[in-house]
């Protein structure tokens, strides 16, 4: 026997000791990560030997387990290619049970807290030596098991690594999974490795709170559920990308890199497999779980309540997509799921879009029913300007996605609109260098201040109907300079447009509400001529308080269940009334008095004094019934 048939036999009855076909669930393990590794050497050289010196036939290339248990016997599988087959079912036992058994416990509430890095978190600069993997130190298994590599794999400082199995386990899992690709058994060992990964990885989502939710179960859910859903859901994507995933991806990394895992007897029609395969088969299905959901959002219903936390998933979905690309778009295998979050991503942007021309419709869309009591500020005003503060708040990424000012058709078409024949008469501003979002901005409000007009018309009293659109506008105008980003928005020139139309509002509503009364105060029709008269005609005066008193008491009655909800806007029309109303009564009494006081019941016809109109006017504009003063009387 000459010495390569030596070397072969003694190989073979090394690796025949650990024919694991028929053996039981209980049999020793060779890499068990503990007591003596001399015969887990012993046997990596034995298949060493194997290969060297009795290379496989194509024909006995295949599955190692059903070629193993298919022998029939030691004795048929005694050649140099039958004991190859035996090394490899070792072998891929060997594997499963280092990668389940080593595995370690994935901390989730380490990843969690992942999600307390900034949206945009910093690129520019290198990572740390902390955020690299570390060398291992020289492996005492298998020279073939290489050092792990910082640069062949980039790691960012958005993602943070986590060891899924220990070091020696690693370089285990190394030194068999080279063996099985040199032996032609590398697809093998990659399917072992996706089949407790996957389970894995599934298990690790589940923990971090991504529910398995079909596109369906996603759309059925009511906003208030949903939203706390997408809450969680990107406090678990970045945990699930920068943790996970890219920890998959290292370890699958540092076992399969550079191995051919192929097996030669895939056909040339099939999709060649690559070492990132395992990765992208352990993977895959919880990465399109994870995505899933934010896909149902980007095609789900769009309405105005959902766009702000669509933003917030857009944004944290671009956050991601540099770590997604990193972790997954150098893989062939893998590179479908970074193409699926591009895509989605780009959804969410559509369903931005759609939803603010859908927020636009709504206001023009919102019919005027029945009108507020007491002319305060509409629901509508407020919930409008509130949102348009949201926007602002989000500008940077609107400003991003909203590249296109209101079209003429979405500013003019309003299909079924009981406002559209009015329509035509809007104009959208134009303002210099004005952003697209801006001018979104702006006919938002002139919208709404259409319809507020539209409103405004349900009041029978015209003071009312201007009342109340005074409230609105001066409402619209103080969130505008409450906020400066609004303010920066919309520019001075409209808010100076607004202003103009609030202070329009408040002079029409004195001038109707007041005019009449004031008149009463005037002179004229009051003297005679010819005669012994004094000039003064008592019965016209008479009548010129009686009227005075009888309207002036119908506007306090009236006038104090009107709302001015703003407490500096409603002193302010107070003192308006009070510097109009109180010197010209003043001025009536202290010229007419005496007419009225000389003749009988003088009482009935000089009711109030200045401090009692005073007084009364302090009722007005409180929403609520007046209540009754102690008038003093300035007949004595």
């Amino acid at each position: 026997m000459d010495g390569s048939a030596a070397e072969l036999e003694a190989a073979e009855r090394v690796v025949m000791r650990w024919d694991s076909a028929g053996a039981g669930g209980d049999e020793p393990m060779l890499f068990d990560g503990a007591g003596d590794r001399a015969e887990a050497d012993r046997f990596l050289r034995a298949v060493d030997d194997l290969r060297r010196l009795a290379p496989p036939s194509p024909a006995a290339v295949g599955s190692p387990r059903r070629l193993s248990s298919s022998s029939g016997s030691s004795a048929a599988a005694a050649g140099g290619s039958g004991a190859l087959q035996v090394a490899m079912a070792r072998l891929e036992d060997e594997f499963r049970h280092v990668l389940s058994s080593r595995a370690l416990d994935l901390e989730i509430e380490a990843l969690a807290d992942l999600s307390s890095l900034s949206l945009t978190s910093d690129r520019s600069n290198s990572a740390s030596s902390a955020d690299l993997p570390a060398p291992d130190e020289d492996d005492s298994v298998s020279s073939s098991v290489g050092r792990r590599s910082s640069s062949a794999y980039r790691s960012l400082r958005s993602i943070r690594e986590i060891d899924l199995l220990p070091d020696d386990a690693v370089a285990d899992l190394r030194a068999i999974a080279s063996r099985m690709a040199a032996a032609g058994y590398g697809r093998e060992c990659a399917q072992v490795y996706a089949s407790v990964r996957k389970p894995a990885v599934d298990a690790s989502l589940r923990r971090l709170g991504v529910e398995r939710l079909s596109i369906g179960d996603v759309q059925r859910l009511e906003w208030d559920a949903l939203e706390a859903k997408i809450r969680r859901w990107i406090r678990a994507a970045r945990a699930a990308v920068r943790g996970v995933f890219a920890s998959e991806r290292r370890l699958c990394f540092h076992i399969f890199h550079d191995l051919p895992i192929s097996s030669t007897t895939i056909s040339a029609a099939a999709a060649p497999a690559t070492h990132d395969t395992p990765f992208a088969e352990a993977v895959k299905g919880a990465a399109l779980q994870l995505f899933g959901f934010a896909e149902a959002i980007s095609i789900g219903r769009r309405s105005p309540e959902k766009l702000f936390k669509i933003i917030d998933l857009h944004d944290a979905l671009s956050d991601l997509l540099p770590d997604v690309s990193d972790i997954f778009a150098a893989s062939k295998a893998a590179e479908s799921i970074y193409v699926q979050a591009v895509e989605i991503r780009s959804r969410l942007a559509d369903a931005v879009r759609g939803i603010l021309s859908e927020f636009e419709n709504a206001v023009l869309r919102d019919p005027p029913k029945t009108a507020v009591p007491g002319g305060t500020i509409h629901p509508l005003t407020r919930y409008v300007m509130n949102y348009s503060s949201l926007i602002c708040d989000y500008k940077v990424t609107l400003s991003e996605l909203i590249i296109s000012r209101p079209s003429a058709s979405a500013r003019l078409a309003a299909e079924g609109n009981e406002l559209a024949p009015s329509l035509a008469d809007l104009e959208l501003p134009e303002l210099e260098n004005q952003l697209p979002l801006a001018s979104h901005i702006v006919w938002i409000i002139v919208v709404l201040e259409h319809n507020l007009e539209s409103k405004a018309a349900l009041y029978k009293d015209p003071a009312l109907s201007h009342l109340f659109m005074m409230n609105n506008v001066h409402y619209i105008v103080h969130k505008v300079k409450d906020s400066p980003d609004l303010w920066g928005m919309i520019g001075d020139d409209y808010l100076k447009r607004l202003t103009g139309k609030f202070t329009m509002a408040a002079t029409n509503y004195q001038r109707t509400s007041w005019l009449k009364i004031l008149n009463c105060l005037r002179d004229e029709g009051l003297h005679v001529s010819g005669g012994f008269s004094s000039g003064i005609s008592k019965s016209a005066l008479r009548e010129r308080f009686k009227s005075f008193n009888a309207a002036f008491e119908d506007a306090h009655r009236v006038q104090s269940g009107w709302c001015v909800p703003d407490n500096q806007l409603r002193e302010e029309l107070r003192i308006s009334i009070a510097e109009k109303l109180l010197p010209a009564y003043r001025s009536f009494l202290g010229r007419f008095r005496h007419h009225i006081e000389n003749g009988k019941h003088p009482e009935l016809y000089i009711k109030y004094s200045v401090e009692d109109l005073e007084i009364a006017v302090g009722d007005f504009f409180e929403g609520v019934p007046p209540t009754p003063h102690n008038r003093r009387r300035s007949h004595g």
